[in-house]
């Protein structure tokens, strides 16, 4: 337990500073290398599309990552104690969540990212969460490779281009071929690469949870669950107002567990 209750405050840890260096990156050598570039004369140059494309997924990414921590599953004070106390809660939909020390409802699973439980209120948040960083990491690798091709005069024209660049670096980087912020945003290039594709595979495994009406609390417990529309599933947990929260991070208006804590 003392294991786990380290890795929720490393992982939060974690997640902010490879936030941090890739913005310095992205403001420090990507955007100053684009300006440089002679279609900067242009009337949208590339650096100000560069700059507002990656604010927009930034922005939507840490915003949702604030409202997974602020918007906590609901905390049932009923259900704590001894089992006999906890017959008023649906066993399908609730869970005692033992690094949160507390029972929450919809309970899906608990993400050492956030430090928080993952259910009914934050899914939405979440799930867009997973959406931007994964954007967000892949497009800052598009700006890496794109950064490294003009610094090195590579080509990654071919497939395995990509695959080769680490171990080549490393044997240009020790004779001094490579200067160490190069092989710095190279080493970020796979990092960015594993979390997007990392956060791409949580986005849509939970959606295909979402589409199913089911939590992986309730897959892993084999609980079955009442089958209803798919857009119903949506509904409940992305609200009527998707497309304006799929824009900008905001709570989740207009779904039936908005409507649930309003009453």
């Amino acid at each position: 337990m003392l294991a786990l209750r380290l890795l929720n405050v490393v992982a939060p840890a974690y997640f902010l500073c490879i936030s941090l260096v890739t913005l310095a990156l992205q403001l420090f050598l990507f955007l100053p290398s684009m300006r440089q570039d002679p279609a900067a004369a242009r009337l949208f140059p590339p650096a100000l599309l560069h700059g507002a494309l990656f604010l927009f997924l930034s922005t939507n990414a840490l915003g949702n990552y604030v409202l997974v921590i602020q918007n906590s599953p609901e905390d049932l004070d009923a259900c704590q104690g001894p089992p006999a106390r906890r017959a008023p809660c649906p066993p399908p939909s609730t869970h005692f969540c033992r690094v949160c020390a507390r029972v929450t409802l919809r309970h899906d699973h608990h993400c050492f990212f956030t430090g928080n439980c993952i259910g009914g209120r934050n899914m939405r948040n979440f799930v867009l969460f997973c959406l931007y960083t994964s954007l967000a990491c892949l497009y800052s690798m598009v700006a890496g490779v794109a950064y490294i091709s003009a610094a090195l005069s590579t080509s990654f024209a071919h497939p395995l281009a990509f695959l080769t660049l680490l171990p080549t670096s490393i044997s240009q980087f020790f004779s001094g071929a490579v200067l160490g912020s190069e092989m710095f945003v190279i080493l970020m290039l796979y990092l960015w690469f594993a979390i997007g594709l990392a956060c791409a595979g949580f986005c849509c495994h939970q959606l295909l949870l979402i589409l199913r009406g089911q939590t992986r609390h309730q897959v892993r417990k084999g609980v079955a669950v009442r089958a209803r529309p798919w857009r119903k599933n949506l509904q409940e947990v992305f609200g009527k107002r998707w497309l304006l929260g799929l824009l900008v991070p905001m709570f989740n208006v207009g779904g039936e567990s908005s409507k649930q804590r309003d009453k």
